[in-house]
């Protein structure tokens, strides 16, 4: 039994539900050139549309500093999530808003629509709870499967936590289930393995896993960040 609520508790037939996925994907030439974070998404979309919601994604898409930037936008990625999902998905040209409101309204059982990048706004990453509660007020319900985003407290991730029935998505359960079993009563020697690019959003995670863990092993771009403090030339 989980310590936390997954869409096994949300009774979705007939409701709006508000998916908050990271579908932070590289892309080249407008086109997306590594699906794996769209294709890992489909099982929880399918599984919604399948109980009968419909269902609303939403997303960020690189670092526009809270201002519309064309060249980040994911109408691209929506075109590559409806050729993986083998459906339509409709895309509103905002995330909020009245354009927003048109394409949710639309959106009925088993069907998808995409919002546009919430990082065009500002109020995302300051964790604005009126800019969370015009999110809210597109859908009934909400799921978060987006793990590798649930390290920040941003509007979509948290705030919309406080005014929608909320729960972790098939991804963001796994990846819970996993956590518990390396941590609460794990069989040891344990290690883990951390890589990435920047240093500065993990430093929490990691202080939280060196106490936690028998090898801490850091890996990607942010390794150079430790071997330079140790005087290392990188």
């Amino acid at each position: 039994m989980s310590s936390f609520k997954t869409i096994d508790d949300l009774d979705v037939a007939g409701k709006r539900v508000l998916v908050r996925l990271d579908l932070n994907v590289p892309m080249s030439g407008g086109r997306v050139t590594d699906s794996t974070r769209i294709d890992r998404s489909l099982a929880t979309i399918r599984e919604l549309t399948s109980a009968g919601a419909g269902v609303l994604i939403v997303s960020h898409f690189g670092r526009p500093k809270g201002r519309v930037v064309p060249e980040m936008s994911l109408q691209p990625v929506a075109r590559a999530l409806a050729e993986a999902l083998g459906q339509e998905v409709a895309f509103a040209t905002d995330c909020i808003g009245p354009e927003a409101e048109k394409v949710a309204e639309g959106v009925s059982a088993g069907d998808v629509a995409m919002l546009e990048n919430l990082r065009f706004y500002a109020e995302e990453e300051a964790n604005d709870i009126n800019f969370a509660g015009k999110l809210a007020g597109l859908a009934n319900l909400y799921v978060n499967d987006a793990f590798s985003c649930a390290h920040r407290a941003h509007a979509s991730t948290e705030a919309i936590t406080r005014l929608l029935p909320s729960a972790a998505g098939r991804l963001m359960e796994a990846e819970l289930d996993a956590l518990s079993k390396a941590l609460e009563n794990p069989k040891r020697p344990v290690a883990a393995l951390v890589g990435g690019a920047k240093i500065s959003s993990k430093m929490t995670v990691l202080g939280h896993l060196v106490k936690q863990v028998d090898v801490l092993i850091i890996g990607g771009g942010m390794a150079n960040t430790f071997l330079d403090a140790q005087g290392v030339n990188v």
